[in-house]
């Protein structure tokens, strides 16, 4: 391994705000190989990309034993402290015997670790599948864990991670959208019309809702952050991808399990609730956040996309972010949602 890269990475805590721009491109095989070398793992040279655009993840390949899965952190997203938050998160679950992906920890007890201006975590390689969510039985297990993670995330919040906001994911979302040149000029003006109701709806829905409990949460709680083993003493959900973990109400982590039509999304919801209130009490008042949640997150998501586009990996795997017809389908969806909003919440 390059020794040189080695004794550099002795030195070279840095944090976000000091990372340099492009640090990904720079991201060799080598170097990711090197990075793992420098925390005592024997690879071998096998080396996968895996399927992660915020941040890098790769598969390593380790000499007599299981791979491992190595995570470089973008530049300038969380600092030190926030990464580090995130990490104790997902430790104290694990000592809880709760599935999720923790980090792996040096002999220091480390788990952020610096390598050449980059910051890096390993962890144990979980294979598995998507949850059945047209299963009951699953759902309710899906639920019961949930519970557990809620309980330990009310024992304190994150100190240095932020908490859900209409003003993060709303209001900056849309004003990174209109500063940018993505949408085309004939239907810059539907688009901003729509947001802007769309978005004022969704405060009003905020503003008439009470003050919800707030808790540590995984925060993106969607199916590609779940993978699910059948068979073996492990058999059941697997929690991974804190990456988005943040404080809020305990309905964001359980509204992206819901799918389908308004009748099916009620039945999964009250089978996800039969397990979680088992572990943790649910506020049923916090359902009326779901429709508003899912607003914010359409206009999040567009706004992460343009705030990436400078990144080549974006411009490969999301080429019609730019098109015309993906900004008419948005507004079609903002309409679809504003009419949602004045719908009655899910109940229970």
């Amino acid at each position: 391994m390059n020794e040189e890269k080695q004794n550099k990475s002795e030195s070279g805590h840095i944090e976000a705000s000091s990372a340099v721009a492009g640090d990904f491109a720079g991201l060799s095989p080598d170097l990711v190989l090197d990075a793992a070398y420098s925390q005592g793992f024997a690879v071998d040279g096998r080396l996968l990309a895996l399927n992660s655009y915020e941040n890098r993840v790769y598969q390593l390949g380790i000499e007599d034993r299981a791979p491992i899965i190595a995570k470089f952190y973008r530049p300038r997203r969380w600092s030190d402290a926030q990464i580090r938050e995130e990490h104790a998160f997902l430790m104290s679950l694990q000592e809880s015997e709760i599935p999720v992906i923790a980090p792996m920890t040096n002999s220091d007890g480390e788990s952020l670790f610096f390598f050449d201006q980059h910051r890096f975590a390993l962890f144990p390689r979980q294979g598995g599948r998507a949850p059945e969510l047209s299963d009951r039985e699953t759902l309710i297990w899906l639920g019961r864990y949930l519970g557990r993670i809620h309980a330990i995330g009310a024992q304190h919040l994150f100190a240095h991670r932020p908490s859900l906001s209409v003003e993060e994911l709303g209001d900056q979302s849309f004003r990174t959208l209109l500063q940018g040149p993505w949408i085309e000029g004939s239907l810059r003006e539907a688009y901003e019309a729509a947001a802007s109701q769309m978005l004022d709806k969704v405060k009003q829905c905020f503003a008439a809702s009470p003050e919800f409990q707030q808790l540590r949460l995984h925060g993106d709680c969607h199916l590609g952050n779940v993978l699910w083993l059948s068979e073996g003493a492990q058999q059941g959900p697997h929690f991974l991808d804190f990456d988005d973990s943040r404080n809020g109400p305990a309905v964001q982590d359980l509204w992206m399990l819901l799918s389908g039509s308004r009748s099916e999304m009620q039945t999964q919801l009250c089978d996800i609730l039969e397990g979680y209130e088992d572990f943790f009490e649910f506020d049923t008042r916090q359902l009326g956040l779901i429709e508003p949640l899912r607003c914010l997150r359409m206009l999040h998501y567009s706004a992460w996309l343009a705030q990436r586009w400078d990144d080549p990996a974006f411009k490969q795997a999301f080429p019609w972010f730019a098109t015309p017809r993906y900004w008419q389908e948005k507004i079609l969806e903002m309409r679809e949602q504003i009419a949602l909003l004045d719908e009655e919440p899910l109940r229970v």
